[in-house]
């Protein structure tokens, strides 16, 4: 598992699905379903093993790339997202978030509508600005990372029937250009 640098630059907390794997689409959303992708860059991945990798665009790797930021894993795929969504995209192994076990004070956030992953992405910055790349952000996180959180914070909610676009890309570029 690759570790969080110091580098001082923001980090990027990155979901899987959702984000990267759109889902839950109706046929009249996507009369033609969702658009599939052969991986590009030669390296192997394990597609057989998770047939929706075909939904990921190749591109997205290197458009991650470009975002002056620290990339990292925010999924429940934890070390699979380095073995099968990494090679697919060309990006090197990300550090992963490792998710602690569900305590008391979870159970009860939930009750408040806060996100499970809101509390340890918090703790993971260490202070450092951060995004949040999901698809189950609510209004509730943003409020409890604003009181929580010391330094600029930008929680970005895709929709899952899409996945990212080039929309949020230029807006995750935008926030991250101006701190």
């Amino acid at each position: 598992m690759a570790v969080i640098g110091s580098t001082g630059r923001p980090l990027l907390f990155l979901d899987v699905d959702g984000p990267l794997i759109p889902f839950g689409a109706t046929p009249q959303e996507r009369p033609g379903g969702y658009p599939t992708y052969r991986s590009s860059t030669g390296r192997a991945s394990r597609v057989d093993a998770h047939p929706l990798l075909s939904r990921v665009n190749p591109a997205y790797g290197a458009r991650l790339r470009a975002l002056p930021c620290e990339l990292v894993w925010a999924t429940t795929w934890m070390d699979d997202a380095n073995a099968c969504v990494s090679p697919w995209l060309g990006l090197p192994e990300l550090p992963v978030v490792d998710w602690p076990e569900e305590s008391g004070q979870d159970r009860g956030a939930a009750h408040h509508r806060l996100h499970w992953k809101t509390r340890a992405l918090v703790e993971r910055s260490g202070g450092r600005p951060f995004v949040w790349v999901d698809d189950e952000i609510t209004d509730a996180d943003r409020r409890w990372v604003a009181r929580h959180h010391g330094g600029r914070a930008l929680l970005y909610r895709v929709d899952a029937r899409q996945g990212l676009t080039d929309e949020d890309f230029d807006a995750l570029g935008a926030w991250l250009n101006n701190l």
